[in-house]
């Protein structure tokens, strides 16, 4: 494999227009956590057309294509520090190709942005409902290339529920229009679903075809206290039955959550006197006609012996309020500092399971806080280990991969997953190595041999470079 040196730059700039090459680079060669500061030359088309020329230039030369898209991930997909790549940026192709709203379909570049596709569903009262902290910053292209989560999973499913076709650049230069309308198509193999979720590593999306939904008539939100997370499965069960598909958000904070709050000294509303144990954030959206707040404390009455408390929003800003809350706790936990971070899920009715196994299995390692929240309506949950008061991160650096280790160990032994929702980059390479199927791991080589036989796209992510 060759770099991207200065000559090869030169022959970029010969066959493609200056304006792609006006980026930072320092801007595109970091991960949010800092783990890694990648290396590059920083490359930005404008067009489907000028990525394929650019990916075609890379392949005839050998030369490796990262693909950059918000660089909102955090497993390290966007980065590579061991080679010298193309770092392929979307950041220019953020247009707005077609809105069918009869259809409920909008068709974008890869590079949109993805709250600017969630403004551009508003203009013609629909909703796109794929939803998560970083929509300011995330864009299609990189969203489903993880085939990203967030909050909205339990009602829209994750990113490849909410799209019908892509447009592919594969490591050839050769473009593939899939930017298909259709809800049905069996003309073959869904190539959509192999490419969503491939991380860059078998070609690069620039455009998608995107689902739109109705936006419903009436939301409400409310905080429920729940003793165990036990009780909050249970209670996600008499919703369910209640409400049917009309939640779409169901999350699970504990305790610590709040105190990360106030030790960070991140501003908040406290929607109780004293912080709970556990509490559930719960969203709704109905039709018209139908009283959010009625419906929800007919939830609350049908599960008294579940919840002791709750509160639930009277007003769009009391709803924001208690939403800021779970919002809020990442940051806080970026203020504390984590000693391992984990992205985990296992089935629904193994959570209470796994919560109440892990401080023990982390307590055979040493003394640490835990900070358990996430999207318990899917069974996805970000395990966070941290410090105790007096201690730093890096007093613990040492004991990080036991850590890791660990707690993979024990989702796996539940049937679950040890990246529910980020992805495998190349932070991750090596679990899934370890846990993943031995056929499933032989079937992906196999595909990525197929579709990128130089192994040029994204090499190190997802699968481990060839030597």
């Amino acid at each position: 494999m060759q770099a991207a040196d200065h000559a090869f730059v030169k022959h970029l700039r010969s066959v493609l227009p200056e304006a792609a090459f006006s980026a930072d680079a320092a801007a595109f060669l970091n991960e949010p956590r800092g783990r890694w500061v990648g290396r590059g030359a920083v490359v930005s088309p404008s067009s489907t057309a000028e990525v394929a020329t650019l990916i075609k230039a890379c392949h005839d030369r050998h030369v490796p294509v990262v693909p950059y898209s918000g660089g909102t991930g955090l497993v390290g997909g966007q980065v590579a520090d061991d080679i010298m790549p193309v770092v392929l940026s979307l950041a220019r192709m953020n247009r707005i190709r077609a809105v069918f709203a009869d259809e409920n379909v909008i068709e974008v570049d890869a590079g949109m942005i993805l709250a600017d596709v969630q403004r551009a569903a508003a203009d013609v009262d629909r909703l796109f409902a794929l939803s998560l902290a970083s929509e300011g910053s995330a864009r299609i292209g990189g969203l489903l290339a993880t085939n990203a989560g967030g909050l909205n999973v339990i009602r829209y499913g994750n990113a490849r529920a909410q799209c019908l076709g892509v447009e592919v650049v594969l490591a050839d230069g050769t473009i593939w229009n899939g930017m298909s309308r259709l809800r049905k198509d069996n003309t073959g193999y869904d190539l959509r679903d192999l490419i969503i979720g491939s991380e860059g590593t078998l070609g690069v999306i620039t455009g998608a075809s995107l689902r739109l939904m109705p936006r419903p008539a009436q939301e409400g939100t409310a905080m429920f206290v729940v003793p165990s997370p036990a009780c909050a499965v249970s209670l996600l069960g008499v919703a369910s039955a209640r409400l049917g598909e009309t939640i779409s958000a169901f999350e699970l904070i504990h305790r610590q959550g709040f105190e990360f709050l106030c030790e960070a000294e991140i501003a908040h509303k406290p929607p109780f006197a004293k912080a709970p144990e556990w509490c559930v954030l719960m969203k709704v959206g109905l039709p018209q006609g139908q009283s959010p707040q009625a419906a929800l404390e007919g939830v609350f009455g049908a599960a008294q012996d579940l919840v002791s408390d709750g509160v639930i929003a009277q007003s769009g800003q009391q709803a924001s309020d208690l939403w800021a809350i779970r919002e809020l706790i990442p940051a806080a936990n970026r203020r504390i500092g984590a000693v391992s971070s984990h992205d985990i899920s296992v089935p629904i009715s193994t959570v209470p399971a796994f919560i109440d196994q892990g401080p023990a299995v982390l307590a055979k390692i040493g003394a640490f806080r835990i900070n358990c929240f996430g999207h318990l309506g899917d069974g996805n949950l970000h395990y966070n280990v941290f410090p105790v008061r007096g201690r730093t991160r890096e007093d613990h650096e040492h004991q990080c991969d036991a850590i890791k280790t660990a707690i993979h160990d024990l989702a796996h032994a539940f049937g679950g997953s040890v990246s529910a929702e980020h992805g495998i980059g190349r932070l991750k390479v090596k679990d899934l190595e370890t846990y993943g199927d031995p056929a499933k791991l032989a079937m992906m080589r196999a595909i990525k041999t197929a579709l990128d036989p130089r192994g040029i796209m994204n090499p190190g992510a997802v699968l481990r470079a060839a030597p």
